[in-house]
């Protein structure tokens, strides 16, 4: 909804060149200027989740087992329902304290369905011991996400300017030619507040209350100039 107040200007100016006729009124430019503005959302359309395992055995080949049995279930559960290797990575820490050795693997998943995301993590969760920790979801905004969400957001605030300029040159008795200019005058972005809750931190998720999908507004504020043509000579 535009709250913003609107500037309309109309103008009528020569025509450029040298050779002005005073005696012809078609030779002279008839201009309107007006701004649109808009606002437009978008929620996130992707989101991260840390999957966990941890093992502490006596020997390297014992934690390194337990960990890798597990790890492999994590990956055949992922490709089973369809995640992609590219959107899944992996990584290993060994350490060893006093007689025994500690060793934890992340597996970090990205999801762009989320809700194959809460039925991969629900089947973790269900089928794996406490070792293995389902992190809470982050979700966040993909490039791709960001870039449609600019251009909608000028389109639309550029419509809404071509609405005003309309109705304004049909109370003049015009009308409304092609655009002269089109120049975008302010951009604006910021996300809601209830992003927060998707910051929790990566500990065990607990399932029935997932954060809620975080939000980006954008806004813009565009200035257009559009040619006035008399009615009556519409269609000479």
């Amino acid at each position: 909804m535009d709250n913003n107040p609107s500037r309309v200007f109309a103008a009528v100016l020569p025509a450029s060149g040298r050779e002005f006729n005073r005696q012809a009124p078609s030779s002279r430019v008839r201009e309107i200027q007006v701004t649109g503005t808009a606002e437009v959302c978008s929620l996130a359309d992707r989101a991260s989740v840390r999957v966990s395992v941890d093992s502490n055995k006596e020997s390297v080949n014992e934690v390194t087992d337990s960990v890798t049995r597990r790890l492999d279930y994590i990956l055949q559960a992922l490709r089973q329902n369809g995640v992609k290797d590219e959107d899944t990575t992996v990584r290993r820490f060994l350490q060893r304290e006093a007689d025994l050795y500690h060793m934890n693997a992340e597996v970090t998943v990205t999801f762009s369905d989320f809700e194959k995301m809460e039925q991969i993590c629900s089947v973790l969760v269900e089928k794996l011991d406490k070792s293995v920790c389902v992190g809470t979801p982050q979700f966040y905004h993909s490039a791709e996400c960001l870039s449609q969400l600019r251009r909608r957001v000028c389109v639309s605030a550029v419509e809404n300017a071509q609405q005003k300029a309309s109705e304004v040159s049909q109370l003049l008795g015009q009308s409304l030619g092609p655009p002269l200019l089109v120049r975008e005058e302010d951009t604006r972005e910021w996300r809601n507040e209830d992003e927060e809750d998707g910051g929790r931190g990566q500990g065990a998720m607990p399932l029935p209350h997932l954060p809620r999908t975080p939000m980006i507004t954008a806004s813009s504020r565009v200035s257009v100039s559009f040619s006035l043509r008399d009615r009556s000579r519409k269609n000479l």
